[in-house]
């Protein structure tokens, strides 16, 4: 019993140690995952949207520029957005580990946001277009205030499962040096070898918790608009 009880408190000196350092981490995991969601899913809304105007030049564009970027690993990406670009001798391309950061996971997460939002509209039937051409509507008007409402239930269970891949995405960074969840992580571990699995298994929990929050929303939001099942993406 005792030597049970000086382990835990071994353990529990241990966390209290390293704290600090992986919230530290976990705050820059939040701040980077937040700009890429509302960044990415601006982009990709309007993305989303031009897509279903089937705009002959632009249409094939926007189409390669989405499987580019859902065909390719992010970490290809990543390392274009740090390490090629800054190379290419613009200057408005000069930019840090953190602002690559952000324009890549950005723009990754503008590709799935884009399909969601085109596929959610393609969904809601013809004759609502029709129905409001009848009562005299512009395309603007009829998209607004018609078609968006009803194809906006139809991306919350799409969006929270693009979103919490977006988080769990931020490990990647680490590679180029951002000091996020994962990467004090390892720097916890490189200090503290013997309780490598420990270290993990705090990290893990960090990213549950901040993970399973926006699960439940999602779950409460298909129940109260009474959604059955998320977009499939093609």
């Amino acid at each position: 019993m005792e030597t049970i009880l000086l382990t835990l408190n071994e353990y529990w000196t241990l966390f209290i140690r390293i704290m600090p350092f992986l919230f530290q981490g976990f705050i820059e995991t939040f701040k980077v995952s937040l700009v890429a969601i509302l960044a990415g899913s601006t982009l990709g809304f309007a993305i989303g949207i031009l897509r279903t105007e089937r705009i002959p030049v632009l249409n094939p564009l926007l189409a390669l520029y989405i499987h580019v970027l859902r065909g390719t690993p992010f970490l290809v990406q990543l390392y274009i957005f740090y390490y090629v670009m800054p190379n290419l001798n613009i200057s408005w391309l000069q930019w840090d580990a953190t602002t690559a950061a952000f324009v890549a996971l950005s723009i990754y997460t503008s590709s799935y946001v884009s399909e969601i939002v085109s596929s959610a509209i393609q969904t809601v039937p013809e004759g609502q277009w029709n129905a409001a051409t009848a009562l005299g509507l512009t395309h603007t008007q009829t998209l607004r205030l018609i078609i968006l409402p009803q194809a906006m239930r139809l991306m919350v269970p799409s969006m929270s499962g693009v979103y919490v891949m977006i988080i769990k995405s931020t490990a990647i960074l680490s590679v180029v040096a951002i000091t996020e969840l994962t990467r004090q992580g390892q720097s916890m571990i490189q200090l503290n070898a013997r309780y490598t699995l420990f270290i993990w298994l705090v990290v893990a929990g960090f990213y549950f918790i901040y993970c399973y929050p926006v699960l439940r929303f999602a779950r409460w939001a298909e129940k109260k608009l009474g959604i059955s099942k998320p977009i499939e993406l093609n």
